[in-house]
């Protein structure tokens, strides 16, 4: 009976996706509502990411650092990092290629979904890198994947490297999180 009754459901795609107003992630074919508007020191965070990143990234031309921006990984499957690093992405509507690097910075309402499903699912298609940003505790957690994700450990203010596809960043989680402490 449980069959028939998920089978009855609604299995949207892409298609649809991009006709709904307000925002929005699609998983495995059900929509998902993104929180309301992030706290002020979310948005911070994300600012301060990209533009450490988008600094770093000043030697490796084929990669770009994007803010909020939807990765289409397949018709019922649409993601959006807060900040992803796409390395040799020709595509200019949404992310096409599987991201090096994701940073979540988590909020009470996707703590769960950044932590357990999008986790799997960065960890499946090949994400390099996903870095937890822990911004009531200012701490951030690294995942590096190594067919399959192993944590890198925990980070508050350190200095630590990145490397992937021949690009290599440093990123100074001190620098990220001084301002608020």
């Amino acid at each position: 009976m449980d069959a028939i009754k998920l089978e009855s459901l609604p299995h949207y795609t892409y298609e649809d996706y991009k006709t709904w107003d307000g925002e929005w992630e699609l998983i495995y074919g059900v929509p998902h509502a993104m929180a309301p508007s992030p706290v002020k020191r979310h948005q911070k965070l994300i600012g301060l990411i990209f533009a450490q990143l988008d600094e770093a990234l000043g030697t490796c031309e084929e990669c770009e650092v994007l803010l909020e921006e939807d990765w289409k990984v397949r018709s019922d499957l649409v993601l959006r990092p807060d900040v992803a690093v796409v390395c040799h992405d020709m595509e200019t509507r949404f992310i096409a290629k599987t991201p090096a690097v994701i940073f979540e910075v988590l909020s009470p309402a996707t703590a769960g979904r950044d932590e357990n499903l999008k986790f799997g699912i960065y960890e499946k298609e090949g994400v390099a890198y996903y870095v937890l940003i822990y911004p009531d505790e200012l701490m951030a957690r690294i995942y590096r994947n190594e067919k399959g994700f192993v944590k890198v450990g925990e980070f508050e203010k350190e200095r630590v490297r990145l490397q992937w596809e021949g690009c290599e960043v440093g990123f100074d989680f001190g620098t990220l999180f001084e301002r608020f402490r």
